[in-house]
């Protein structure tokens, strides 16, 4: 193989993916990989695109959005179109996370109190329970 174009066992190798994964891509259209019969061979494109692919799940960014945003890629502007919607679309990813984050520390926050709570009852039950015998 060149290092122009890797077969799927490589990519699997390179990105920590299974073959299904690569698939599935290929499927929704994220990858487009030259076909020689049975075999596929990923180009240098491919593996950029995966390479944006996977962070972008990293972010939480659905596939929907991936595949849009990796579209703009040839529109022709020098990739700004495709920076500024993913610039959008990351912002709006990041609100989400944040409100996540705020609701999961407003639940530990929470459940901290019922437990200190609830070592105060068991303690008060466990001493008069002592007191009784």
């Amino acid at each position: 193989m060149t290092d122009d174009v890797m077969t799927i066992r490589q990519m699997c190798e390179a990105f920590d993916v299974t073959p299904r994964t690569l698939r599935f891509y290929e499927a929704k259209e994220l990858l487009s990989p030259i076909r020689q019969g049975q075999r596929r061979l990923f180009t240098r494109r491919d593996r950029a695109r995966l390479k944006l692919i996977l962070r972008g799940k990293r972010f939480g960014f659905s596939l929907e959005d991936l595949r849009q945003l990796l579209a703009l890629y040839d529109k022709g502007d020098q990739q700004h179109t495709q920076m500024a919607r993913a610039y959008e679309v990351a912002q709006g990813r990041l609100a989400e996370m944040e409100k996540q984050r705020d609701d999961l520390e407003a639940a530990i926050a929470e459940l901290r109190e019922q437990m200190t709570w609830g070592e105060r009852m068991l303690t008060s039950l466990g001493t008069n329970r002592n007191a009784a015998e």
